[in-house]
């Protein structure tokens, strides 16, 4: 049963209290609208607090097109030149929020991601928005004048309904696949969704022989569908993680390869031959921690089963190795999924809503903004920004 209370009204409804929603709310609000935000979450903006490690990558000074995916690829440059990094940095600047650049252009808090979720509800409270968390939509429909929305058993109304509820990445921050079902039921087409910015998993026979190199890092490019980026990789317990590949995840789709380059930058062959050479009584194993971490090398050799003296052994055999090292051939069995995934990859058909103002095209006072919608960003403060 409804509760029998009036209507509550709104001019601006945003379902979503993370970085997304509340952005929307204050700029909403600073315009005069009367503006309400609703969550299912106990505190808003649960993934920004865990984001960058707990201190926020809140942009990156890098940002353009280039680093977006989408199956409209130019829906975001109207939205970047609209709203820019520098925007973003002068914003963090009115609050005096210390920051530092780490690499590639990537802002991070001085303090804490709290800094950057505290100038967002700031932000609000200058619009008087209303935020009301720990709140389920029961149900939404449409009619002349707007929305009807049945939240905690209660009606309330709005014009303007804006879906900025992310997407199923990490479910144990909130995330789920509601602002997809939402889309559905007003005939918006979803374009497929994954899991992006996530770990590999390898299968059991590759765990086997790697399985003691948890932990070791080291700089490497990955390469998968005409996709390239140079930076650390790590090896876990499950299979491969850090910057560089959950980059080229985004890339990668299911038995697909991904070529990894683990000694950028050197003639691994040329090195073996001089080392042939110069140290010929020296072990191949021991002669790779010059190029590797000791218990990779030593690894790498014994899954090839290439060991001994180097002197002893042919150049096709460093040919087989210098080739493994920088062109290592990976088929990962799959990812760790939404669990640990950073953001999620496919959403709302941004063909079907507006790069100006992401209003639907079909369905007056309907708006998706952030995750939910079919713009994926790299790793580095590009879905942030």
């Amino acid at each position: 049963m409804l509760q029998q209370n009036s209507i509550q009204d709104y001019n601006v409804i945003i379902i979503g209290a993370g970085a997304a929603g509340l952005m929307c709310a204050s700029k909403a609000g600073e315009r005069g609208r009367r503006v309400l935000v609703v969550d299912h979450a106990k505190k808003p903006a649960e993934k920004v607090r865990i984001s960058g490690g707990g201190r926020c990558n809140f942009t990156n000074i890098n940002t353009k097109p280039e680093n977006f995916l989408s199956q409209n690829p130019h829906f975001c440059i109207s939205p970047l030149k609209k709203f820019t990094a520098s925007d973003f940095i002068k914003l963090v600047e009115k609050y005096n929020i210390a920051y530092h650049e780490k690499t590639l252009g990537q802002l991070f808090c001085d303090g804490s991601s709290q800094q950057i979720i505290n100038m967002l509800l700031s932000e609000c409270e200058i619009g008087n928005v209303k935020i009301q968390l720990q709140s389920n939509v029961e149900n939404i429909s449409k009619n002349d004048q707007g929305f009807r929305l049945v939240i905690n058993n209660t009606e309330f109304s709005c014009t303007s309904l804006v879906i900025a509820t992310g997407g199923p990445s990490i479910p144990k921050m909130g995330g789920s696949s509601f602002g997809y079902d939402i889309a559905r039921k007003f005939g918006i087409r979803v374009i497929d969704i994954s899991p992006a910015l996530v770990p590999f998993i390898l299968n059991e026979e590759m765990l086997h022989s790697f399985a003691a190199l948890s932990g070791i890092s080291l700089n490497v490019i990955t390469k998968c569908n005409k996709a390239q980026f140079q930076e650390g990789m790590l090896f876990t317990h499950r299979g491969l993680s850090g910057p560089a590949i959950l980059q080229i995840s985004s890339y990668w789709k299911n038995e697909e390869i991904v070529s990894i380059n683990l000694a950028p930058g050197r003639n691994i062959f040329l090195e073996l031959k001089n080392k042939k050479t110069l140290t010929p009584k020296q072990d191949v194993a021991a002669v790779m921690t010059d190029i590797l971490p000791k218990r990779l090398a030593y690894t790498l050799c014994e899954y090839l089963q290439i060991n001994g003296q180097i002197a002893n052994l042919p150049d096709s055999k460093l040919k087989l190795l210098a080739e493994f090292i920088q062109n290592w051939q990976v088929i990962p069995s799959g990812t760790e999924g939404y669990r640990t995934a950073e953001v999620t990859l496919g959403g709302i058909d941004t063909n079907t809503i507006s790069s100006s103002s992401f209003e639907s095209k079909n369905v007056e006072g309907l708006y998706f903004i952030g995750e939910v919608i079919d713009v994926t960003g790299h790793l580095g403060g590009h879905n942030f920004q």
